[in-house]
């Protein structure tokens, strides 16, 4: 997150702290195109709400890929990351769970980018976190992933320059492993494609933040 970020950061984290009313925990969706930067964003969001007391817990949607040898069986691994290679049931579920705040910890996978597998049960959600934040690509999608999205209080789809978004996401490949050429491959092949879908769902979104700019707006302006 830049400097130009931090006014934008703490207008968002009191909207954020306005979500959860009447006792009820708030699930807050970051969304956005593949290396956008949701984690970086919603963990600094996260930062700043727990700064000010409040008890935050943070569930990516990545924890829900399918493991490569399940993918390997259904012909889908060389596309890993497309809408159909996750366990969208189980997302909906863990939210689920998690919204009907019962007085129990939930716990959640999350996912290890260094094997590039999910790893479960490693995050727990207290009965105490009055906000939920989870963030992924695919928050404002039809279809099965649609009962994700009817646990979401809010759903915001973050926004950066594409230039810088494409560089990034091929350094982040690179970092875990792959060869530059692979890299710039699959991110062009397979990232692009799923970049352009998330974006057809821009309009959906309660809000646009773009933290390089230090702005957030309605999708419609």
């Amino acid at each position: 997150m830049t400097s130009s970020a931090e006014p934008l950061l703490a207008v968002l984290a009191s909207r954020a702290r306005g979500l959860a009313r009447g006792g009820r925990r708030a699930v807050l969706g970051i969304t956005g195109a593949p290396g956008s930067g949701k984690t970086t964003f919603a963990d600094a969001l996260a930062a700043r709400l727990r700064s000010t007391g409040r008890e935050v817990a943070r569930v990516p949607m990545d924890g829900f890929h399918l493991a490569d040898d399940e993918l390997s069986r259904l012909g889908r691994l060389d596309r890993k990351g497309a809408p159909d290679t996750f366990d969208t049931a189980g997302y909906a579920s863990l939210l689920g769970r998690c919204s009907a705040t019962d007085g129990e910890v939930v716990y959640a996978p999350s996912f290890d980018r260094r094997v590039g597998q999910p790893i479960a049960g490693s995050i727990p959600v207290p009965p105490s976190a009055e906000l939920l934040i989870t963030e992924g690509n695919y928050l404002l999608f039809d279809g099965e992933w649609a009962r994700a999205g009817e646990f979401l209080t809010e759903t915001w789809y973050v926004e950066v320059d594409e230039h810088g978004r494409r560089r990034r996401l091929v350094a982040r490949h690179v970092a875990f492993g792959k060869p530059a050429a692979a890299a710039r491959e699959w991110a062009a092949r397979v990232d692009q494609r799923n970049a352009d879908l998330v974006a057809s769902y821009r309009h959906r979104a309660d809000l646009v933040v773009d933290p390089d700019r230090g702005q957030a707006f309605r999708p419609g302006r």
